[in-house]
């Protein structure tokens, strides 16, 4: 159970990539709109929800575990693939955020309540960077100069609930979308690159801590004298 529960946990975590950081500049005007957030739970109520919640998906995504062959070879394409489609199938039925819509639950979350345009670009580059992503295109600095040049032409502050200025600032993004050859309907590509390099990603996760379990296991005496098996053997559903 400690091997498939670390398995799940390492299925929501977070990877930066470049395709990640492409779909965060591809943003759509509606987020720099403020949106009203759901109703506020009462305490035991909350706590209640939340406790059922997290153990229906968590039994959801170990049924599937429990169905699903996933191969710990992250050089062997076909592995990495079938991974990915498993921990998509977990997503799915489970109610599980992709990477993308993670992204746009915090960008929503935390920029809701933000005034101004600039402010809104340095919430993105301080969610860029606690994720560890990398601005390989130089997008994040066209959007602040494309603001500047905004805000010279307004000769004021872009504020978001300016409806002409940011008809403005968001006709500049689009340029730079395609300047950097961002299209918004390539997203579901860049989202489907992006799950495999995740999948990559925590199959050799996944491969270093099995290898590190089975040479602790070597060290006991009444293992000493067993081989270790290749780690592409073991069938992850024998330990759920």
């Amino acid at each position: 159970m400690a091997f498939s529960s670390r398995l799940l946990s390492k299925s929501k975590q977070v990877f930066g990539s470049q395709t990640t950081l492409q779909q965060a500049h591809a943003i759509p005007t509606r987020f720099f709109a403020k949106q009203a957030g759901p109703p506020a739970l009462k305490g035991d109520d909350m706590l209640k929800g939340i406790f059922f919640e997290v153990k229906k998906k968590f039994e959801t995504a170990l049924g599937i575990l429990r169905k699903e062959k996933i191969t710990i070879d992250p050089e062997d394409p076909a592995a990495i693939s079938q991974y990915a489609k498993v921990m998509k199938t977990i997503r799915e039925k489970a109610d599980l955020f992709s990477e993308s819509q993670r992204i746009q639950f915090t960008i929503q979350t935390r920029t809701q309540d933000i005034p101004d345009a600039r402010t809104y670009l340095l919430t993105l580059k301080e969610i860029r960077i606690k994720r560890g992503l990398t601005d390989e295109l130089g997008a994040e600095a066209m959007m602040f100069d494309a603001l500047e040049k905004v805000e010279k032409e307004l000769k004021k502050p872009l504020m978001r609930n300016d409806k002409k200025g940011m008809a403005l600032l968001i006709a500049e993004f689009d340029k730079i979308n395609k300047k950097l050859g961002i299209r918004k309907e390539d997203l579901p590509k860049y989202e489907e690159q992006l799950e495999l390099k995740i999948a990559k990603a925590q199959l050799e996760e996944l491969k270093k801590d099995a290898l590190e379990a089975m040479e602790t296991q070597k060290k006991r005496e009444e293992f000493k004298d067993e081989e270790m098996v290749d780690v592409k053997s073991l069938d992850i559903r024998n330990f759920i």
